[in-house]
Parts: C-alpha cells; sequence; structure tokens
C-alpha cells in the first residue's frame, strides 16, 4: 500500500504489539503520530488531552474493549482508559478506527456523532492476517510435534482463510494433509488444493489418524465425544477466536495436549499484523475522503 503524499495526525490509543509497530510504521512514513495507553521500545505515551480532537483519525485497539467491554484493550500500558472518556475528547464527525468493534462501542461512538469503522472488518485485512496466523500455526506445531511436519498426518477443521493458508503452508512442508468442513463448497475446494476431504459431521474414528489437528472454526466442533477418538500422542491447536472450537475441559480429561492460539498474528509477526492494519485504515481514509469530496 503507498503512504498518503500528505501527512496525517494519528492518535493511537492503546492496543498490543501490532499497534506499537504500527506507530513505527506511520512514522517512518512521514505521519504526526501520539500515542496514549501504549508503552515499550522507547515509546513515550502522552496523556489523553483536547489536542486528540486534531487528529485525522484515532485508531483503537483490536479488540477496542476489553472483557468488560467498557475499558479500552491496552495489555501495553499499566492504566485503565475508559471507551467513554475517549470519546468524550473527541469532535462530532471525527474519524475513529478499531477491531472487532462491539455493537456497544459502535453506540457509544454513534450516540457522540462519530464515525467508528472497523478496520478488521476488511476482507483485505482478515486475508493479510490469515498469512502470519498460519505461519504461526507451523511454527507452533514444529515446537510440540515429536517430528517433522514431512509425512506427517495432519487434520484442518474448516476453509476459510485460514484454513486454506494453513493448508498450504503445511502441506508445502510435506505434511499429508486432509480437510474437514461443513459446505460442499469448502469440501471441492481443499480437494483442489490437493487435500485430501471429510465432512465435519461424519468425524468419528477418522480422528485416531491424525498427530495434528488445527481447528479454524469458531464454534464447538470437537467435543468430548469426538475427543474419545483422537490418539493419545496428538497436538490439538485451536486457532478459533475465544471460547474455540475444541472442548479443552474434556480434552485434558483424556490427557490430550491443546493449545488455544487466537490472535496469533499479534504475537508472532506484529510487524507484519502492524502492514495489515496500516493498510486498511489507508483505505477507510480514502474512502472517507473520496464520500466528503465526491
Amino acid at each position: 500500500m503507498e503512504p498518503f503524499q500528505q501527512e496525517r495526525n494519528f492518535w493511537l490509543v492503546g492496543g498490543d504489539l501490532r499497534h506499537r509497530a504500527l506507530a513505527r510504521l506511520l512514522r517512518e512514513e512521514g505521519h504526526t503520530v501520539h500515542l496514549a495507553a501504549i508503552r515499550g521500545e522507547g515509546l513515550e505515551p502522552e496523556p489523553l488531552s483536547p489536542a486528540i480532537s486534531l487528529a485525522n483519525c484515532v485508531i483503537l485497539p483490536l479488540p477496542v474493549t476489553g472483557p468488560d467491554g467498557v475499558t479500552l484493550h491496552t495489555p501495553l500500558a499499566g492504566e485503565v482508559v475508559a471507551l467513554a472518556d475517549l470519546l468524550d475528547l473527541l469532535e462530532p464527525g471525527q474519524l475513529l478506527c478499531g477491531g472487532l468493534v462491539s455493537p456497544a462501542a459502535e453506540e457509544a461512538a454513534r450516540a457522540r456523532g462519530l464515525a467508528l469503522a472497523d478496520y478488521y472488518a476488511r476482507e483485505e485485512c482478515k486475508i493479510a492476517n490469515a498469512v502470519p496466523t498460519a505461519e504461526g500455526a507451523v511454527q507452533l506445531a514444529l515446537e510440540e510435534l515429536s517430528s517433522t511436519l514431512q509425512g506427517a498426518p495432519v487434520l484442518i477443521l474448516g476453509f476459510g482463510r485460514v484454513g486454506k493458508l494453513t493448508a498450504h503452508r503445511m502441506a508445502a512442508l510435506g505434511a499429508r494433509v486432509t480437510v474437514a468442513a461443513r459446505g460442499y463448497d469448502e469440501l471441492a475446494w481443499a480437494a483442489a488444493y490437493g487435500c485430501q476431504t471429510v465432512a465435519l459431521a461424519h468425524l468419528s474414528c477418522e480422528l485416531g489418524a491424525f498427530a495434528l489437528i488445527v481447528n479454524t472454526i469458531p464454534a464447538p466442533v470437537l467435543d468430548g465425544d469426538k475427543l474419545a477418538w483422537v490418539r493419545p500422542d496428538a497436538f490439538l491447536l485451536d486457532l478459533a477466536s475465544a471460547p474455540g472450537g475444541i472442548d479443552r475441559g474434556a480434552a485434558r480429561k483424556r490427557g490430550l495436549r491443546v493449545t488455544q492460539a487466537p490472535g496469533l498474528p499479534g504475537r508472532t509477526a506484529p510487524v507484519a499484523a502492524a502492514a495489515a492494519i496500516r493498510d486498511a485504515v489507508y483505505h477507510i481514509l480514502g474512502e472517507e475522503e473520496e464520500r466528503q469530496h465526491g
């Protein structure tokens, strides 16, 4: 993505390693960047003040709020920032961008006349994030398996963006990949990629054939009954967002190794994940400017 020719004034409030990397990317491209509620690597945060109302864009975390739904997600700061307090400092019509925007956050912004766009809802951002997710899955698998991926029987549950790229990366390393999915179209795509396929609803004794099972479906998939078929030495990796698709309690009772690893881009490749956010924010800004001047 080409940077804007004109300098923009960005405020980044909260966030994780991705947002710390994002601040550096934006500064390298000539923008003015203010940080609040984010620390580390020599970055100096500023206190929130009315000066934030001058920002061309305020970039919020991914997700925007923590588990309470009220305070911002600020894992790199030793402070709590209420979303409402931030929004009250902004001017009506001002643009904010956040990731995984909750309905409550969207409504709070709308009530103040603010535009809150979800950069993570954009397809280009999701695709770009699927790449480090798939590569992070390979890294975790190599750390946990007792042998190489070459020749390893691998089952991938789901064949969306992450499922496709994970299957591609693991097959490229010589894994024998099988895909289980609900839709006939997903199964057809998996077969076109050269994978073996099985209907998700029919999974049972087949589960015992795999050394590695990777779930990408954000819904219950492997319950206690299905886990009874999994071989004892298998490694189960759940990439889906919380609560995931694997019953971890049932897995532990059976002595199975299971790791839940949502948000891998922010942990294993924060710079690549930051670039994905930057590009999506640029697109949102460009579209907003076209709307205003069109």
